[in-house]
Formats: structure tokens, sequence, C-alpha cells
């Protein structure tokens, strides 16, 4: 009847064990959380309002400083221009820092701390197993960072597309912080920062090695991303003759230079014009014949976002497996108290 009761009570514990944790989970982290909520909310308050009337009045002035032509005297609303370009400089930075800032808190608190003060390791004893508190402090966190990120993305996507052929400075969309500020590629490097941040945490168990690696492998995520968008789908070629400049073509560039007359590729030689004799000189000893340049249009923007998004969405489902396969290898399989106490009569098992 003992060992029949301690079964039942067990099964009735399973379930509520995972509210408990995300319960736990929130009210440890409350000052995290209050902090990502003001930021959301105060990121998102900027960005409407930088799509809305900063842009209407930048615009505006834009359209008065054009109509002034090559007027001596010009009178336009030169500080709507300034102060539009001053909120959006500042919203593109906080907004391209959120993956930064998810990967140091988390990689500082989320798993490091519980383990470097021990109550990881109290709470699989008690009522909770490894898998699952690790599952949970995955779970809570990417659900509130990718709601959170995703929204502060669409809101600055919506609020550069708003000024994109009004605002004579606005960036491009090709642009590295217009790109990354404005699209899902930004949510998945915040995503795979978190995932980092837990791996880390779980190789140092201590909170200050944690965060410094969770940072610096998450730039260098960025910059990898970076280095590697050009060519994650097929670019268009245009060709231009040596007496002209580089072909022309509004566009994120994949790669450029000249082309010989077999058809072979040389990085470009910067010399200008073939009607200048030193250069076609070089351009004669090098076999060049034309000018190339492969990049991606406009059209290729949604395609580009998605492909990277899938592919640093596919490293950090690879880091959340390795994090899983250390905890388990370091942890044994620590059962919770209740399947231990069907096993052990009752005794849960010490560190």
């Amino acid at each position: 009847m003992t060992a029949l009761a301690s079964t039942a009570a067990a099964a009735t514990r399973r379930p509520s064990a995972a509210p408990r944790q995300i319960r736990w989970l929130l009210r440890l982290h409350r000052p995290a959380l209050c902090v990502w909520a003001g930021l959301v909310v105060v990121l998102s308050a900027t960005l409407l309002w930088l799509g809305g009337p900063l842009t209407d009045a930048a615009a505006a002035a834009w359209r008065q400083y054009d109509a002034c032509g090559m007027a001596a005297k010009c009178t336009y609303d030169q500080p709507a221009i300034l102060r539009y370009k001053d909120v959006y400089q500042y919203a593109t930075v906080a907004v391209l820092a959120v993956p930064f800032l998810a990967a140091a808190w988390a990689g500082a608190t989320l798993t490091s701390r519980e383990l470097e003060t021990g109550t990881a390791r109290l709470t699989w004893t008690q009522s909770v197993s490894p898998a699952r508190w690790l599952a949970v402090r995955l779970a809570v966190p990417a659900a509130l960072i990718a709601v959170g990120t995703g929204l502060l993305t669409a809101l600055h996507h919506l609020a550069q597309s708003a000024g994109r052929g009004r605002i004579d400075t606005a960036e491009a969309w090709y642009d590295p912080q217009a790109f990354y500020a404005g699209g899902p590629t930004t949510v998945a490097l915040a995503l795979a920062g978190l995932a980092i941040s837990v791996l880390t945490g779980l190789v140092w168990r201590r909170s200050l090695p944690a965060l410094f690696t969770s940072v610096v492998t998450t730039a260098g995520l960025f910059i990898v991303t970076h280095l590697a968008l050009p060519h994650l789908w097929p670019s268009v070629t245009r060709v231009s003759s040596l007496k002209l400049a580089a072909p022309a073509g509004a566009g994120l560039t994949a790669d450029e230079g000249v082309l010989t007359s077999t058809g072979a590729r040389l990085p470009d030689p910067f010399c200008g014009s073939i009607d200048w004799s030193p250069c076609r000189a070089r351009y004669d000893k090098l076999g060049a014949v034309s000018y190339y340049r492969d990049y991606h249009p406009f059209s290729h923007y949604w395609p580009l976002q998605l492909t990277a998004s899938a592919l640093v969405l596919a490293i950090g489902a690879v880091l959340v497996l390795a994090a899983f396969l250390l905890l388990k290898r370091r942890t044994g399989g620590i059962p919770p108290r209740g399947k231990a106490s069907t096993a052990t009569g009752g005794t849960p098992p010490q560190e």
C-alpha cells in the first residue's frame, strides 16, 4: 500500500512540475522580465512615432528642400530631417542590440547561476528532472524573446518602408543596419543567442565566463551570417563595358570584378575607364574585356531573410541538442523525487 501510495503521489506531482517551474522561473527573473517588457514597449512606441509623424515631417522637409533647386536661399524644416535621422539611428541600434542583450542575460543568469549556486541539483533531486528543468529554461525565454523581437523588427520594417522614396537620406533595404533590424534574421539571431548562452552556462557553470563567452560567440555568429548572406540565394549578374564604370543596379552585392575573353572572372583592379592609357594597359595585361557584378535586387529581400533565418535557427537547434546531451552526460539522468521514491522506497538520491 505504501508503494502504491507513493507512486500515486508521484503521478499527481509530475503534471504540475512544469507549471511550477514556469512560475518559479518568472518569479526568479522578474527584474529582467520587467526590463524586457519596458524595452519592448518603449522601442515599439518609438518605432511607431518614427514611421508615422517623424517620417511625415521629414518627408515634407525634403520636399521643401528639393523645391528650392539652385536658389541661393532656401527655407525648409531642417530640424525635422535631423530628428528623423537621430531617432532612426538610435532605434535601429537598439533593435540590433537585442540578440546581444539576450545572450548576455541568459549567459549570466539562466543556467550558469543555478549551477553555480547548486540550486539546480537541488531542484533535480526534489521534483523536476534535469531535462525538464532545461526545457523550461529554454522554452519560456525563447517565447518571450521571439514575441518581443518579432514585434520590434516588424515595426522597424514598417518604419523603414514608410520613408522609402520619400526621404532622400533614408537607408536602402540592403544597408546592413536596415536589413537586419527590419527582418526575421534578427529574431533568429536572438534565439540562437539564447541557445548559445544556455550551452555556455552548462559548460562553464559560472556566470561571468558564461556571459563573456555568450556575447562573443553571438557576435561571431552574427559576423558569419553577414558574410554568408550574399551567397545564400542565387544572384543576378550584370555586365558593362570597360569604358563605363562598374555595372549599376541597386542591391546587395555578392561579387564583382572583370571578365576575360575566355569568360574567366578576375578581381576588380579598381583602375577606371579603359580610355585612360594606364588602365588600358592594365586591362590588356589581364585580358579583361568587361566588368561584371553579381547582386541581389529588392525582389530577393525575403528569400535572403528567410534563408538566413533558417540557417541561424538550424545552428541554434544543434546547440540546443548539444545542451541536452551535455546535461544528460553530466547528471546521468537524475530522476525526480517521485520516481526515486518509487524505485528506492522513498529515499531521494543524494548529491
